[in-house]
């Protein structure tokens, strides 16, 4: 995000003729309150909703009676700078009075919640970064943007980009997976897609990173969880992507829940102020996650709301999400000099400067014209990408005996509540998706000309009707079992202490094994599962996660055979619950796991992965050969031989890991380094190209500085973290 120096002196004129309410205004963001129709607080009400107390259907009645404040009074007083709505004539009636009726005239900043696509829903985070294709997180974000801008919202609380190794966690869903170097291009290919179009004033968005940091590090997987870790640790894993971000120009960050060492990153001024504004360059401004500022209460590090507000403005937080503490007192503690008024300032200039970059002040508004397009339905381009991204998605965990792909003429008994539950398919935090655009896996299969009969059974939750599974086994010559988690058992405020298959889907594939038939398992997960017991016994298991509003269309196309599925594990898979947190690039121990038994291991359980990270097959095999490696003044030029073995064309992601031997912090066993998506016919070969610049083989220490040192290193190339072709080189820097 850059200002040209007459925009710069926009914002200026207008900081100096702001009164001190208008300032703080600025910092205040709302979104709309719900008033009437029951007779508890709105909060409680959903309480009620979450612990089971009343149902979805009767907080929908209840809701059906509510109204909704828009604050309207305070946008005009100038005591709001951003709403967060969603209904396209809805912002434009708020921008009207923000502009048009307030003193001053500033627009609002308008945000939502747009983690994988608005209306156009694309595979949740996780699945998409499976990928590994950065022009493809390009193009989503880009899509995400432009609809989003159509409706009136013009920042996007995204990418989340939160390094994550417990699948405990619910959030897990929402972010790229476990890998820095990962993260960090699905960070920066996000925020060229959200911003860097300005064509138009309506073709981009800025971009939120989030959660500032460490957030799914938090302690045993359990959400709004202390974190506790090194610097060294912090800078390498969990600091990486957001500085990605930076570098690409991220206008705005939003800092997470959870304590940092002991300090809410809420109220980390050195976090916000020391790394995020000086070191790595955030031009635009911080946000508060919801109602965080008033945690810091709970959280016990300030006395009240008051002391949490002065805490805040000065670590450098500067919107308040939700709370009204900075509207409530900021202005009393400039008065008493507790807060500097350059304190307000700073976070002021900084909000003005993203609306005036937003263009804004100039087109404030969405022309009803576009409002009614989107009305009529999503473009067929927009339909189109939704199904590319789920198609490459999709990641084949095991395909014993070639079973997979299936043919038209085979009978297919589809076995599932999830396989023809279209509201499924989006999974969390997708909060714009059209029922009329979803896509079930059954609707998919039947519009791809395959013979399939439909068998319920049961899901997630509920009873398993085994003899309804019984028949699915007499009819069917093929059984595809499709099996997970409901888009509510994933996400926020979803974390689980148990992540094998939820209810009684287990008995149910052992059911439809014991008939002899073949068995295909389909996955739908917002999460890693502990697929222990499946990977011994089931013959197929494509992991689909939820893929958006094409899921049906793109996971009919890999079990038929028309896609060829090349999608890669961006997180490792337990083979049981309690090996979590499990990640490839642990740090090496003095006593590295083995079936010894005084190595690093589980009496119980496999000591590494069950599915590494980096992992996928394809319905065609690759061979790798030859690695060279050869070394320049500034980086080793890495080479290897990649081979389609089989009889159809695919595509491999060749990855790059490098190991450093020893060095003055134990360094993880492996990192990944770079990777390439390549699609090769059947039998072609191609020699693959790796540059590796020297300036990236170093590592923070608990300094928070970067080292380069002289030794031993081990690279490697390979299909996944765990197969590779190995080569040393020793490098003096």
């Amino acid at each position: 995000m850059k200002l040209t120096q007459d925009q710069k002196n926009f914002v200026e004129d207008l900081l100096s003729r702001m009164t001190l309410e208008e300032k703080i205004g600025q910092m205040n963001q709302e979104s709309p309150s719900i008033v009437g129709g029951f007779d508890v607080p709105f909060s409680e009400l959903i309480e009620m909703l979450t612990d089971g107390r009343i149902s979805q259907e009767e907080f929908g009645r209840i809701m059906a009676n509510a109204k909704q404040d828009f604050h309207e009074d305070d946008i005009r007083a100038g005591r709001v700078g951003s709403q967060m709505v969603k209904d396209p004539r809805q912002n434009n009636a708020l921008q009207k009075i923000a502009v048009e009726e307030s003193r001053l005239g500033i627009p609002l900043i308008i945000g939502f919640d747009v983690i994988h696509g608005f209306r156009s829903v694309f595979p949740i985070a996780i699945g998409e970064a499976c990928s590994f294709d950065d022009a493809l997180f390009e193009e989503t974000a880009h899509m995400a943007a432009a609809e989003s801008r159509a409706h009136g919202i013009n920042w996007n609380f995204a990418p989340m980009i939160d390094a994550a190794r417990d699948s405990r966690w619910g959030r897990v869903s929402e972010g790229p997976g476990e890998d820095p170097l990962l993260g960090s291009r699905f960070a920066r290919a996000k925020i060229r897609g959200l911003q860097n179009d300005q064509s138009s004033p309506l073709s981009y968005v800025a971009a939120c990173t989030k959660h500032y940091v460490a957030y799914g590090a938090c302690e045993s997987g359990r959400d709004y969880n202390t974190t506790s870790m090194s610097v060294s640790n912090l800078y390498n894993v969990y600091l990486p992507a957001f500085r990605a971000a930076m570098n690409e120009g991220a206008a705005t960050v939003m800092a997470a829940f959870n304590d940092l060492n002991g300090v809410p990153c809420t109220v980390n001024r050195w976090l916000l102020r020391d790394v995020l504004k000086k070191d790595f360059g955030l031009e635009g401004f911080v946000v508060s996650d919801a109602n965080a500022i008033r945690e810091c209460v709970i959280h016990g590090i300030a006395e009240d709301d008051r002391d949490a507000g002065v805490q805040a403005a000065l670590a450098g937080m500067d919107m308040d999400m939700g709370t009204h503490i900075y509207k409530d007192h900021l202005a009393a503690e400039v008065e008493k000099g507790t807060v500097p008024m350059a304190v307000i300032d700073e976070a002021v200039r900084r909000i003005l400067s993203v609306k005036v970059w937003l263009g804004l002040f100039e087109n404030p508004y969405v022309p009803e014209a576009l409002i009614e397009a989107y009305e009529k339905g999503l473009p067929e381009e927009h339909i189109a990408l939704c199904r590319k991204a789920a198609e490459e998605s999709m990641v084949l965990l095991k395909n014993e005996g070639g079973l997979l792909p299936l043919s038209r003429g085979q009978k297919i008994s589809l076995v599932g509540k999830l396989a023809d539950d279209a509201n499924e398919v989006c999974g969390a935090w997708a909060m714009a998706w059209k029922p009329e655009d979803c896509v079930s896996i059954r609707m998919g299969l039947e519009a791809a000309g395959a013979d399939v009969r439909y068998f319920p059974c049961g899901g997630p939750e509920g009873e398993i009707d085994f003899e309804e599974a019984d028949r699915a086994c007499r009819e069917g010559d093929v059984i595809v079992a499709v099996v997970g988690e409901t888009d509510a058992m994933s996400g926020e405020a979803s974390s689980k202490a148990e992540i094998s298959l939820p209810g009684g889907q287990r008995a149910l594939l052992e059911r439809l094994l014991a008939s002899g038939k073949p068995v295909v398992t389909v996955l739908m997960n917002g999460r890693p599962l502990a697929l222990g017991w499946e990977a011994e016994h089931l013959p197929a298991i494509l992991e689909a996660w939820h893929l958006g509003i094409r899921m049906g269309d793109a996971v009919a196309a890999a079990l038929l055979g028309d896609v060829n599925p090349s999608g890669k594990l961006s997180s490792s898979f337990p083979a049981v619950t309690g090996q979590c947190p499990v990640y490839y690039n642990h740090p090496s121990t003095g006593r590295p796991g083995s079936k010894s038994k005084f190595t690093s291991r589980y009496l119980d359980s496999p000591w590494d992965a069950l599915y590494p990270f980096g992992h996928g097959l394809s319905y065609t095999g690759f061979a790798y050969d030859g690695l060279c490696v050869e070394e320049t003044a500034d980086a080793l030029e890495i080479c290897v031989k990649l081979k389609n073995t089989g009889d159809r064309e695919g595509t491999e992601v060749a990855q790059l890991y490098l190991q450093d031997v020893a060095a003055s912090l134990v360094r993880p066993v492996k990192e990944l380094k770079n990777y390439s998506r390549v699609t090769l016919a059947a039998g072609e070969e191609r020699e693959i190209r790796f540059t590796l610049p020297k300036q990236d083989m170093g590592f923070y220490d608990n300094e928070g500085q970067y080292r380069l040192e002289d030794g031993l290193f081990r690279i490697y190339v390979g299909g996944s973290s765990r197969d590779c072709l190995m080569k040393e080189v020793r490098i003096a820097f």
